[in-house]
């Protein structure tokens, strides 16, 4: 591999000679080998990046500061980032500074060398048009613009991926207790049997929870949209003009078409991440919530001939290697798996949150990494498991009016016609001797066959539908 020599405050670094960054990447590239595979700056903040590095430029061209020529190569570059053109120059992993200075000041130099060589320019040469730190980070700190990409990332994701996800899934889960509304089933607590409600009326407290999961993801967006870009070193706005938070907010904001503002607060922009903890916490719920619905269906889905067999699951895939026939719910493992990975990042995030030493929070990279992979892994584990799953699931009547039939819990309707003992010691001794509650309670003379079958009626204990 061919080599050219770049220079930073550090000294001189060899860097690859077709590279579109300098010394400071160069730096960190030698300096945290660390899960280099795996765990690199996610591409939604790269992303995040192009938007307020053009925003930036914009603005201080507004304010007289850059030249018309320098704001319109950063622009081109940026816009070749959004468009994955440069992906392959954004190299660093998530284990850097706690800053994120140094992905800050990969993004600067490839704007900058890039814009050079679309200028005209060699990477070879040694003034360039553009200087990575006093054209492309003018009027910025890594401090502000970690931050402020961090909020972009969030709020896109949740709004592009996240919530569309669960809406759907919300969707499908909303007509299939519709649909369902009058199949009466057995409940269960405690894993027993206990009175009987509707598949429908089941599947409705499913599309509650994702519900309010929605409702605490949508009320954490205003947070979200503050933006800290303007704060600078510590908060104070130290080197940028007059105006240039608000302006760069309006910006950002028409860039992405996203409604960013300037944070009120920009100390609290740096030095803490409540808005991150926040809207994870919303995540963190909407995880619980997929972990009991998926849960809960393939429990009810179990067997099909030796388990409850209340439901009917798509046949996707082969179940096993040497199970002949055997079908698994596989999407439901697949979104407790995801629901699990969720509340581990939700630790993360947590521990990472209150990291906001004196000016500035020092777990800024593994924050939003964390947050980003929950927000995705929610919104497409919420659409693989309706497209593979949910759309697909039935009840199997047979199966559920059986278990209703069978139950004991059914002599609870006879509580207020001869009182809670008497009904528990039907329940108890036709357990017992194996009879049927009819057979019981005719044979203890508690109540006449006529009675029963009038006050017994599993439809009749569901309330209102």
């Amino acid at each position: 591999m061919e080599y050219r020599i770049e220079k930073d405050t550090m000294g001189e670094v060899k860097v690859p000679a077709d590279a579109y960054y300098g010394a400071q990447t160069q730096r960190s590239i030698d300096n945290f080998k660390i899960a280099e595979d795996i765990n690199k700056m996610p591409k939604e903040i790269i992303k995040a990046f192009a938007y307020l590095k053009k925003a930036a430029a914009l603005t201080n061209l507004d304010a007289g500061i850059l030249s018309k020529e320098k704001s319109d190569l950063i622009g081109k570059v940026c816009d070749e980032i959004l468009e994955s053109k440069l992906d392959q120059w954004f190299p660093l992993v998530v284990w850097q500074t706690g800053s994120g200075t140094q992905s800050n000041m990969n993004i600067n130099e490839v704007v900058a060398y890039r814009g050079h060589v679309i200028n005209g320019g060699s990477l070879g040469d040694k003034e360039k048009i553009l200087h990575p730190n006093d054209d492309v980070n003018k009027s910025q700190s890594s401090n502000d613009t970690f931050p402020t990409a961090m909020h972009i990332a969030a709020y896109k994701i949740l709004i592009e991926t996240t919530i569309p996800g669960i809406e759907k899934l919300r969707d499908t889960l909303a007509a299939k207790s519709k649909a369902y509304m009058n199949v009466v089933k057995i409940g269960r607590t405690h894993f027993m049997d206990a009175t009987p409600l509707t598949v429908g009326q089941e599947f409705s407290g499913y599309v509650s929870q994702l519900n309010h999961g929605l409702k605490a993801i949508r009320n954490t967006l205003a947070h979200l949209s503050e933006l800290a870009l303007g704060g600078t070193a510590v908060g104070t706005g130290i080197n940028t003009p007059e105006g240039y938070s608000e302006n760069v907010a309006k910006h950002i904001a028409t860039l992405t078409g996203l409604p960013f503002i300037t944070a009120e607060n920009k100390f609290e922009a740096l030095a803490a991440h409540d808005a991150i903890v926040e809207a994870h916490g919303a995540l963190k719920t909407v995880a619980v919530s997929l972990m009991k619905i998926a849960n809960d269906i393939r429990m009810l889905s179990s067997g099909p001939r030796s388990g409850i067999g209340e439901l009917f699951i798509p046949d996707n895939e082969p179940g096993s290697s040497i199970m002949p026939g055997k079908v698994n719910p596989t999407q439901c493992e697949a979104l407790t798996m995801i629901a699990a990975q969720v509340m581990g990042n939700d630790v993360t995030i947590g521990i990472g949150g209150s990291m906001g030493h004196f000016e500035l929070n020092v777990f800024k990279p593994v924050m939003i990494y964390n947050f980003l992979h929950s927000a995705r892994l929610i919104g497409d584990g919420c659409v693989s498991f309706n497209d593979k799953c949910a759309i697909g699931l039935a009840p199997i009547e047979e199966n559920i009016k059986k278990h209703v039939d069978n139950s004991l819990m059914l002599v609870t309707s006879l509580n207020t016609k001869i009182g809670y003992y008497k009904a528990a010691e039907i329940a108890q001794k036709a357990h017992k001797e194996g009879t049927t509650l009819k057979e019981m309670a005719v044979k203890l003379g508690y109540v006449t066959p006529e009675e029963f079958d009038a006050w017994v009626i599993p439809a009749n204990m569901v309330g209102k539908i």
